[in-house]
């Protein structure tokens, strides 16, 4: 409420003013003036101007220097001003007397309580000096009027002006609080990860942050005062509906889902309306979405459904394995030995043979059931991922299923990243998604890629459980794709598009990644495949003599 340079702006003002109005009555109205009186008001003048000019430029110039004292010099120069005016206007029968209450208010605003009651008393003195001492006034009660009048009014304005000292602090406190408090906000609002967006009752957009124009696809900055039709609908039609209901017909929505559409990606999100009028009237209603992209959520959530359901096949793929694996043994066993027989005849020993071959076939698929079901980290030791990379894609790119021309690449960093598990289902774990990558690669052009990188905290997908960092390795190819119609499905068990396959490889990849607490995620389209594992990372430990 008290700004000292408004005050001191006005004080320049009524100082310059004054001076003026005295130099030229006494130049043009007071002929008959005493030629002192005359020189005192031109000096007045004149120094009123320079003094003036000198403390503007020293305020505009030094701002930073801009302090307690030179407001007391402001005070004392006004204070020797208007007793110059009071001596050459007559004295104690001047008008311009008053002026001393004015020169006490703004010394009040200007300076302490101390400061102002000082001012005031300097006031005094030097009215008393002029009245008395110099002009030779006998001291009478008009006089002592005027001092007491002074004096009261001095008290009075100091205690006001201290109170309005108080008030414009706690102004300035809270105007610098609620500064901070819009930084927070501003910042909070730019960096969260949620979307949040505000229209008024007419559907124009009051507020969006960067999030909302990153999920959307428009500029933040920009779109303010344009209508939600024109910047959302056409990419989020359900949630530009959600938003114009909550703040035309207040209908609230609370964990809705919709789902938005930019350069030809859709993904789901999730949202929630609220409405708000700043007096109550329908007028000033606003409403505000807040939403947020689910897709992780939404994978997370199929991840644990696959688990559930692969744990489930798992149980009863043991037991099945068990109960027919022993029956199936004596099977081969008796026709083996029936086969073997002297008085055997060729179609019996041709038979004996077919079926001993597929007793084995379906020993072998067995075998694979069981191995499907007994995945467990057996042995928890510190794995550097970047070997076992390496390893599986030697491996793969050796193997006979790989096409010629296709090319297999290893990017690994140069430090080591570090896991807890066991170390041969991890890399039979990775070898079977790189050798899936490298079958579906093309013949001469085909490319597979397995890559190894580090994950921070931001950088791991919503919903991961990870504390700190993780690994993340990627295995991609060029082949055409999986179909949309078959890309649930790939984890499903005994699922396969392969000859002879069992469909139970990326089974068992995903309860190996799941066994060491990791993810696998799958992304297809028609130029290529990229299957997606995140590990929990643990940190390397530092060797005792190496540490200072």
């Amino acid at each position: 409420m008290v700004e000292p340079r408004r005050v001191l702006r006005y004080i320049y003002i009524g100082r310059l003013s004054l001076a003026a109005a005295i130099f030229l009555a006494a130049v043009f109205s007071w002929h008959g003036a005493d030629a002192r009186d005359t020189l005192l008001a031109t000096l007045a003048f004149f120094a009123a101007i320079a003094f003036t000019s000198v403390s503007a430029w020293f305020g505009l110039a030094y701002r930073t220097m801009v302090a307690r004292g030179f407001y007391y010099t402001q005070s004392l120069f006004d204070v020797a001003l208007i007793t110059t005016i009071v001596h050459i206007t007559g004295g104690s029968l001047s008008p311009f007397a008053a002026l001393y209450i004015l020169a006490t208010a703004c010394a009040s605003l200007l300076l302490p309580v101390g400061g102002g009651l000082l001012i005031a008393a300097l006031g005094n003195v030097l009215y008393f000096a002029d009245v008395i001492v110099l002009q030779g006034t006998t001291l009478g009660m008009p006089v002592i009027l005027q001092l007491g009048v002074f004096a009261i009014t001095a008290l009075g304005v100091a205690y006001l002006g201290a109170r309005l000292q108080e008030a414009g602090v706690n102004r300035e406190a809270l105007a610098q609080q609620l500064v901070v408090v819009k930084l927070q906000a501003e910042d909070v609002l730019k960096n969260i990860r949620s979307g949040i967006i505000t229209i008024d009752v007419q559907g124009r957009i009051l507020f969006a942050n960067s999030m909302a124009g990153k999920l959307i696809g428009f500029d933040d900055e920009q779109v303010r005062g344009e209508n939600i039709k024109d910047v959302v609908t056409a990419h989020a039609p359900a949630l530009a509906a959600a938003l114009e209901k909550a703040v035309r017909g207040h209908e609230r929505v609370t964990r809705g889902e919709a789902a938005i559409t930019v350069s030809g990606r859709t993904f789901p999100i999730g949202f929630t309306t609220t409405t708000m009028s700043a007096d109550g009237t329908p007028g000033n209603t606003s409403g505000t979405v807040i939403f947020q992209d689910i897709s992780d959520n939404k994978r997370l959530e199929e991840l644990r459904l696959r688990a559930e359901r692969l744990e489930a096949v798992a149980e009863l793929s043991a037991s099945l394995a068990h109960e027919i694996k022993n029956p199936l043994a004596s099977i081969r066993s008796a026709v083996e030995q029936l086969g073997a027989r002297a008085r055997a005849t060729d179609d019996e020993k041709v038979l004996a043979t077919l079926i001993v071959r597929e007793s084995d076939r379906l020993s072998r698929l067995l075998s694979e059931f069981l191995d499907f079901a007994r995945v467990r980290v057996t042995r928890g030791e510190r794995v550097n991922m970047g070997e076992v990379a390496q390893a599986a894609v030697r491996l793969a790119d050796t193997h006979p299923d790989r096409k010629a021309g296709v090319t297999v690449t290893c990017v690994i960093p140069t430090e080591p990243l570090l896991v807890e598990g066991d170390e041969d289902l991890l890399h039979r774990a990775i070898f079977n998604i790189t050798l899936n990558a490298v079958q579906a690669a093309p013949v001469d052009t085909g490319r597979v890629t397995v890559e190894l990188s580090r994950l921070n905290a931001e950088q791991i997908p919503t919903g991961v459980p990870f504390e700190v960092s993780a690994i993340a390795l990627r295995v991609s190819d060029n082949g055409p794709g999986i179909p949309i119609e078959l890309r649930e499905r790939v984890f499903d068990p005994f699922f396969t598009t392969k000859t002879g396959g069992t469909g139970l490889g990326l089974p068992i990849v995903h309860r190996a990644i799941e066994a060491h607490r990791g993810f696998v995620f799958m992304d297809s389209s028609p130029k290529g495949t990229r299957f997606t594992v995140l590990l929990p990372q643990i940190q390397q430990r530092i060797p005792v003599e190496n540490v200072a």
